[in-house]
């Protein structure tokens, strides 16, 4: 493990595990069999990916689309890592040549798709080469009772009688508890490891709406991240190409994406998104598990997903780099039945569980529950706050009707006053007393109901009676959709239940809430030079042709405008930067850097602390870091230990002040000292001793800001490292 380690921080410039990497990690080195649930962006491809490094022989890893595999591929080269891939994409010559890398020994890790691993001609030639592991990326595709069964990944579970000696390790980012042990049981697995990670994701902020203007309702969107990548998901594909015409109309970089594209249109257009010359794809579900992006700062669903499985892998390929990222999705009463239409062609039993999924689908738009709460019940999870302050229902952005049960009573009466034979879209015109021909044609204008509603928007109205269906107070009843009072809705009627109807707020809190989100992972960054960087990168990625992101994440950009290396050793110090990274585009970066803070005078080689990207509320292992292993630490340790002062300890070690207040921190986590005296005085220890009694998460930038700037980050950090003993 700790080669493993060394490797991580090597080739990839990682620091830190995220949660059950360790462990997941630990089964590939002992060849024990797993299950890994992780969700997106969680860093499942480490898990088997950094093993494989130190392993000795071939690690094969299964996986089902070729865009997929080069992505992966192409970054592992990146990292300075021998990998490939074998693909029908390839030429014979291309094949033949990698195939003689295989037998030569000279690869770790080899990706092919599921149908090639179990063909004769493959199996040979692995039978002369020393396996490390086989790691089965999106698992779920083995198990029908997944929301992507392939029936070519079933042929997978020839490989426990192939390979009785090799661990299975199989990896997937959505799969509820049925689906996982479906998966161990198809695969042959042999007393697996279940890890199973949280299925959270609290840097993605949920928002639901019912779907109005959708044209504007996606604009609004796009226009909260200009040149910004994002993902926009229609269900048919005349909806892309309506969509994607206007939107490039209005001016957006856009592109479609659906299988009734050619293959090499279908390319063409994923390679813009990759390569940023399109901010954005409309695109049918058809996109997305090929695609290992980073940087999506935004999904909007253009229409209601069919499960909230596919709803959580979707939405998930935003902020795949755990930095922020928004995720929308627009609904209407229409889009179940229009699922409903696509699926009936499914065996019964298929389909009523599709229909099932569809339901929990409906009832998560229009329900009034926390979106993320929902989402982990689905999973079997609980969350571990009350308010996530992460969607539109937590962050107050949808107001409770005071008079809901009235408001409810009043709908339901209208249904039963209309013999329970229309849908929505009527019962909504003469609750609000709409003047159109065809309500006095059925005289429905003389009705008691008539106008009940008339002091709201017909919207409004329409977006109630989808609260109520959702909640399963109103049914659809038959092809035409119509209204019907359910049971539950009966006792609404005779006033034995209450519902929960919302109206849409005036967006309060919204924006206090995103620049809250942004805060921590913006903190110390210079946004110009990060956008220069930006730029920059993506001039070294079209040098290299490599997609932006693989050069460098998001994360990294920002930890360099943070830092500012204007040197090859302190651009080590980024987080995710590795040997090879800075051996490629380290020259070409700091001397960027350098000179873009002379021209705007901004102090260069800051020694601060990389912003962690985890998510919060989880723990995260720390590998063993440059820092506490340096001459420099270890001697700078011995003089505080003596209480020397820091500027003296700087002189010392030859470091930066600002450097040696970092190794003093960590001098006063790992000593156990109470009190930061005599670095700091007892005054101001006591004072910010105070504040972090009122905020006991001892995150910085909130703490900075409560006490109004008047005692600086440095100082606020040792007097946190004490704080902390004094919990232990």
């Amino acid at each position: 493990m700790q080669r493993v380690c060394e490797k991580l921080k090597t080739h990839w410039g990682y620091e830190t595990f995220r949660p059950l990497q360790r462990e997941a990690m630990q089964c590939a080195l002992s060849r024990q069999d797993c299950v890994v649930v992780l969700p997106t962006g969680g860093g499942k491809s480490l898990c088997y990916q950094a093993p494989a490094t130190v392993l000795p022989g071939l690690s094969v890893v299964v996986s089902p689309l070729i865009s997929l595999m080069k992505d992966q591929v192409d970054a592992l080269v990146d990292y300075g890592i021998p990998a490939a891939r074998l693909d029908s994409s390839q030429p014979r010559e291309e094949q033949s040549a990698i195939q003689q890398e295989v037998a030569a020994g000279r690869l770790k890790l080899l990706y092919v798709s599921p149908e090639r691993l179990v063909t004769p001609g493959f199996r040979q030639l692995l039978d002369h080469t020393e396996l490390a592991m086989i790691a089965v990326d999106e698992a779920h595709c083995v198990s029908m009772w997944g929301h992507d069964f392939r029936p070519e990944y079933r042929q997978l579970g020839l490989l426990r009688k192939l390979y009785p000696e090799v661990g299975i390790h199989a990896f997937t980012a959505t799969a509820t508890e049925q689906v996982r042990h479906d998966i161990a049981e198809q695969l042959h697995l042999r007393k697996p490891a279940m890890l199973v990670g949280s299925f959270d994701r609290p840097n993605l902020v949920y928002r639901v709406h019912r779907r109005t203007n959708w044209v504007q309702q996606i604009c609004n969107e796009l226009e909260k991240h200009p040149s910004e990548s994002g993902i926009v998901y229609c269900i048919r594909r005349a909806d892309v190409e309506s969509l994607c015409e206007q939107l490039s109309q209005r001016g957006y970089r856009v592109a479609p994406y659906h299988a009734g594209m050619t293959p090499e249109q279908r390319k063409r257009n994923q390679d813009a998104f990759i390569n940023e010359q399109v901010d954005t794809i409309v695109a049918t579900v058809a996109f997305g598990m090929g695609i290992d992006k980073s940087n999506v700062r935004y999904v909007v669903h253009a229409a209601m997903p069919k499960s909230l499985e596919h709803y959580q892998q979707e939405s998930g390929r935003a902020g795949r780099d755990s930095l922020e990222a928004d995720c929308t999705l627009l609904y209407s009463g229409g889009d179940f039945g229009l699922w409903k239409s696509m699926l009936r062609d499914m065996p019964e039993e298929a389909y009523d569980a599709a229909v099932a999924k569809l339901n929990e689908m409906y009832n998560f738009c229009t329900s009034a529950v926390c979106r993320r709460h929902s989402i982990l019940n689905h999973f079997g999870q609980q969350p571990a706050e009350e308010n996530c302050q992460a969607c539109d229902v937590c962050l107050d952005e949808l107001d409770v009707l005071d008079d809901a049960l009235v408001t409810a009573q009043k709908i339901l009466s209208n249904v039963v006053r209309v013999d329970q034979r229309f849908g929505a879209e009527h019962n909504a015109l003469v609750l609000v007393g709409s003047k159109e021909k065809r309500i006095a044609q059925y005289g429905h204008d003389k009705l008691s109901t008539y106008g009940l509603l008339s002091h709201f928007n017909k919207n409004a109205v329409r977006d109630w009676i989808e609260q109520l269906a959702g909640q399963g107070y109103i049914e659809r009843v038959g092809e035409y959709q119509t209204l019907a009072v359910t049971n539950a809705g009966w006792r609404v009627l005779r006033g034995e239940e209450t519902p929960r109807l919302l109206r849409p707020a005036e967006t309060k809190g919204k924006k206090a809430r995103t620049d809250r989100a942004s805060a921590e992972s913006w903190e110390g960054v210079d946004r110009g030079l990060f956008e220069h960087l930006r730029e920059l990168r993506r001039e070294l990625a079209a040098e290299h042709g490599l997609p932006a992101y693989i050069v460098f994440g998001d994360a990294a950009l920002r930890d360099m405008a943070r830092r500012r290396p204007t040197n090859l050793t302190n651009f080590l110090e980024v987080s995710g930067v590795g040997q090879k990274k800075c051996e490629q585009y380290g020259e070409a970066m700091t001397a960027a850097i350098a000179e873009y803070c002379a021209t705007n005078d901004i102090v260069t080689d800051i020694a601060a602390p990389a912003v962690a990207v985890q998510p919060p509320n989880i723990p995260v292992a720390r590998v063993a870091t440059r820092a506490t292993q340096s001459a420099a630490f270890e001697k700078a340790c011995r003089l505080f230990a003596e209480e020397r002062p820091i500027e003296e300890v700087a002189r010392l070690i030859e470091r930066a002040v600002s450097t040696t207040h970092q190794y003093l921190a960590q001098f006063l986590a790992d000593d156990g000292r109470s009190t930061p005296v005599p670095w700091v005085d007892a005054k101001t220890f006591a004072h910010v001793e105070a504040a972090l009694e009122e905020m006991p998460d001892g995150r910085l930038k909130p703490l900075f800001d409560h006490l109004e700037g008047e005692i600086s980050y440095d100082t606020l950090r040792l007097c946190a490292a004490c704080f902390g003993n004094r919990d232990m």
